[in-house]
């Protein structure tokens, strides 16, 4: 495994020290980095009172809530949390986001935010709602910023697990490893095109 945030949560391993199955590689530990989004989002926003969060209904994203509440406190940020089920609820919870006057939109990694990144990236320009998203692919499709673990390491660090695997070592006996090479990115055309100055603090962060 490459890219699951929680594998002991989601089952797929009974403790990353010790998987007990045929399960092991790479957990990127993304709960713990909404904290840290929230941050960078308020300090690339600063007149940011009102987040919005898109979520979906899942274990891993009901703790994202949870993280991101206890930052929002600290921060004295009022939150929206919308859950979507399908891509067809999206506009309708950028209508809400843009009713109830969101200043900027957390959208955490997942597979569905992921494979329709584009239209997510549109709908955030059309309601000019500065986002922080939880994969970089979404900054490639023209978000405006990302912090997550690096897909690409992470691919790198998989492939030596690989290559134990093929040389007879067991799943089993290989703890799981936690990312730690983590990137921020940020799109400077889609900056520009939501008035957004990025602070020189956060431009130094970027990869």
């Amino acid at each position: 495994m490459v890219y699951i945030a929680d594998p002991v949560a989601a089952g797929l391993v009974a403790s990353l020290a010790r998987p007990g199955g045929n399960i092991t590689g790479l957990s990127w530990g993304a709960i713990e980095l909404s904290s840290k989004q929230l941050e960078l989002l308020k300090e690339t926003v600063p007149r940011l009172s009102t987040l919005a969060v898109l979520t979906r209904p899942s274990q891993f994203h009901r703790q994202v809530v949870k993280d991101v509440e206890t930052s929002a406190r600290t921060l004295g940020l009022h939150l929206q949390i919308l859950e979507v089920r399908e891509p067809a609820e999206f506009d309708t919870a950028f209508s809400t986001m843009r009713r109830l006057r969101a200043d900027a939109v957390l959208i955490p990694g997942d597979p569905m935010f992921n494979l329709h990144r584009t239209r997510l990236a549109e709908l955030a320009a059309a309601n000019r709602l500065p986002a922080m998203y939880g994969q970089r692919d979404n900054v490639e499709a023209g978000g405006l910023m990302s912090y997550s673990p690096s897909l690409r390491e992470a691919h790198r660090l998989a492939a030596a697990f690989v290559d134990k695997i093929l040389k007879g070592a067991k799943p089993a006996d290989l703890p799981v490893e936690q990312a730690t090479k983590l990137e921020l990115v940020v799109n400077l055309k889609t900056a520009k095109a939501l008035g957004v100055t990025i602070p020189q603090t956060v431009c130094g962060r970027t990869t």
